[in-house]
């Protein structure tokens, strides 16, 4: 759509409509705020009424004023002052005729920092001087002091708000930027390590298997019997390289704990939840690979439905078992088979642990698996098969 448009009415690709559009929501969502430029035709109510001459001047400027607000939502960081500071020339210049352009004023002070990298402690001082200037010419034009005092007040609180709500905008946005950031090296690193692993797992077995069969190549006319040998070799080698390849996939699939407790932290803060945690100890990778899996579901269950204000993470051993506990102080309510946990449970009880909630309404959530190592062996096996069911949702018939 927006090829349609002149050039001069594209949005920038660092404006407010671009980064609207980024994050999904309404392009023209700050555009809400023009709702208060009922002030610009309820002003003369307090400053001598209607008259023609104010009817003319209303339909020469507003215009003006709506398309240099326009322009500070569609332009780059760069240029959005130049629009902000016209708001507030086209408000002084016309103070002395016409005392709706308070408005004008107020809103080119707001535009300074709708979309510009800057301190609070600088938008402050801009709008110090701005608002020095607006005293002096309501002064030197004629004001009443009531109508020159509320104006600074007015201008400067409703600034700093604006400058918070952006800040906050801005930080929001950097946090976003960095979980991707962070997933992205690390779905880069984990390419290499299995690049890696797999040219030093399978380099050396492939070039042992092309020696033994060309090996029964050369012998196969003139002893059949070594030949055979030879290709038995390279079955067995071959079957022995399936095997480790099997194994390294699995321990590509198994999720690293530290990894996955990194990742929460990134998820709840950018969903403005306070999470709290400790390093992992030791424990089989097995238990590790599985925990991670569970803690996963349950920090999303958390981001999605929780509505919690903190969380609390910890992993301890306990005698001869692994604990994992989280707990947050959101609404509480949680069903024992709601929101994933049914999923959860059963990838529990298939590494031969168990699974505790407590979750009364309004309360928060408190959720406690219990590991044992004891059972490496069997739950071990059994998680394996519900890891490969999971990633594999194929029937047996058709797997390869």
């Amino acid at each position: 759509m927006s090829r349609t448009l002149p050039a001069w009415l594209r949005p920038a690709p660092d404006s407010v409509v671009a980064d609207n559009i980024k994050i999904g929501r309404w392009p023209w969502l700050d555009a809400i705020h023009l709702l208060w430029t009922v002030w610009v035709f309820i002003t003369p109510l307090f400053a001598g009424g209607y008259t023609w001459r104010w009817a003319g001047i209303t339909l020469a400027s507003y215009p003006v004023f709506v398309l240099l607000y326009v322009m500070t939502l569609l332009s780059s960081r760069r240029h959005v002052a130049i629009f902000a500071i016209g708001m507030v020339v086209l408000g002084i210049s016309l103070l002395g005729v016409y005392p709706s352009a308070i408005s004008y004023f107020v809103f080119g002070c707001v535009g300074l920092r709708i979309n510009r990298c800057i301190s609070t402690t600088r938008y402050l001082v801009e709008l110090l001087a701005l608002n020095a200037v607006f005293v002096a010419q309501t002064s030197w034009i004629g004001y009443p002091w009531q109508a020159i005092a509320w104006v600074p007040v007015l201008s400067i609180i409703i600034g700093l708000i604006v400058s918070g709500e952006r800040s906050g905008q801005e930080k929001d946005a950097a946090l976003r930027l960095s979980h991707e950031e962070v997933r992205r090296l690390a779905a880069t690193a984990e390419r290499e390590r299995i690049g890696r692993d797999l040219h030093d797992l399978l380099g050396h077995t492939l070039s042992l298997i092309t020696l033994k069969l060309e090996l029964s190549r050369k012998l196969f006319d003139r002893d059949a019997e070594r030949s055979r040998i030879e290709l038995a070799e390279a079955e067995q080698i071959a079957r022995d390289a399936l095997a480790q390849v099997r194994s390294a996939v699995t321990g590509f699939r198994a999720a690293d704990l530290a990894a996955e407790l990194a990742s929460a932290h990134l998820l709840l803060e950018s969903s403005r939840v306070h999470l709290r945690y400790s390093p992992p100890p030791a424990m089989p990778a097995w238990i590790e690979s599985g925990l991670a899996m569970i803690l996963r579901e349950a920090v999303t269950n958390i981001a999605r439905h929780a509505q919690a204000n903190e969380a609390m993470i910890a992993v301890r051993s306990e005698g001869n078992a692994v604990v994992l506990e989280v707990v947050d102080d959101g609404r509480g309510g949680v069903s024992a088979n709601g929101n994933g946990l049914a999923g959860m449970r059963e990838r529990v009880e298939a590494m031969g642990g168990t699974l505790a909630i407590d979750s009364p309404r309004s309360h928060g959530t408190r959720l406690e698996v219990r590991i044992p190592v004891n059972g490496v062996t069997t739950a071990s096996i059994d998680h394996a098969a519900l890891a490969t069911r999971h990633d594999n949702p194929l029937p047996d018939g058709a797997r390869a």
